[in-house]
């Protein structure tokens, strides 16, 4: 959207950066690519010790989804985690090795978002707190790549498997946030209904709650659940986001059917902060919300 890119540019205070797509088709395939070699070694140097990939995962901190996202080259792996994994599969810095290719190849290549989207992703990366009420789906930053891909898969119209995956790739590098270091300040209030919808089927439903209780045993991240059966509501207007850029005001963040809206007014952005905390202070207490989602996961 042409006017999000004139209030992103006034929110941060400075001119945005755009990238052509024709020389960021090529990085951004040689960084597949790498990414494609450096998830092979992973897979043989596992193999080779005999372990699985959710025995790997338990091992390095990591989720069984994460590893087998990074084998198949799906997702970025963190210098940490090959440090680690180069350490733990006895690699003789092999993998180690890798991380300076690798971080060069994620300089050049930016993920691919939806044009709509890409003003948004930009000022989310620069977060310092991000406050997320979701109505209708599960937020982004909180998807497993099996649940990202099953949304983007049902989308109508259909979207082209190379687009899909695009997209997939790209909602996993967003969640970096959540782990880099300062990670931003996060609060997720969730519907209820949002919570129970079996997105992709019982078992990536099941994955996806267990992602949900590993999210939110994060020091940085709280997670609220907003009941059904409360009686009252006092935003049925639909979901939205409250970001502050590092070194920026609050701004609110709308989204509905592909059409975005970054809110600047300093009032209609007061207004939006007032909904939200109306919104969590009816909400189950974090303690609650965790209960909850245990809860619905046993029920799978």
């Amino acid at each position: 959207m042409r006017g999000l890119d004139v209030l992103t540019q006034a929110a941060l205070g400075a001119p945005m950066e755009l990238t052509g797509p024709a020389g960021n088709a090529d990085e951004a395939e040689d960084a597949a690519d790498l990414f494609r070699v450096i998830g092979r070694q992973l897979r043989l140097l596992r193999e080779r010790v005999g372990f699985t990939q959710r025995e790997l995962g338990d091992r390095l901190g990591y989720s069984e989804d994460l590893i087998r996202s990074v084998e198949c080259g799906r997702r970025t792996p963190r210098p940490e985690l090959l440090d680690a994994a180069d350490d733990l599969l006895g690699a003789g810095g092999l993998l180690r090795a890798a991380k300076e290719d690798l971080e060069r190849a994620k300089t050049r290549a930016r993920v691919r978002h939806p044009t709509w989207f890409k003003d948004y992703a930009r000022l989310e990366r620069e977060a310092v707190e991000l406050h997320d009420y979701s109505s209708l789906a599960l937020p982004g930053l909180l998807q497993t790549e099996d649940h990202a891909r099953a949304v983007f898969t049902s989308r109508q119209p259909l979207l082209p498997d190379d687009v899909v995956e695009q997209r997939v790739i790209a909602r996993l590098e967003r969640q970096e946030i959540l782990t880099r270091w300062p990670p931003p300040l996060t609060t997720f209030t969730i519907e209820e209904s949002v919570l129970r919808r079996p997105i992709g089927g019982r078992a990536v439903h099941r994955e996806q709650l267990r992602r949900l209780l590993e999210t939110a045993a994060l020091r940085s991240v709280e997670l609220h659940v907003m009941p059904t059966e409360r009686p009252e509501h006092p935003s049925l207007g639909g979901p939205f986001i409250l970001l502050t850029p590092k070194g920026r005001h609050q701004v609110g963040y709308l989204e509905i059917q592909n059409t975005s809206k970054l809110v600047t007014d300093p009032e209609e952005v007061r207004i939006l902060a007032a909904r939200y905390g109306s919104i969590r202070g009816q909400a189950l207490n974090p303690r609650e919300s965790l209960t909850l989602v245990e809860k619905t996961l046993g029920e799978l």
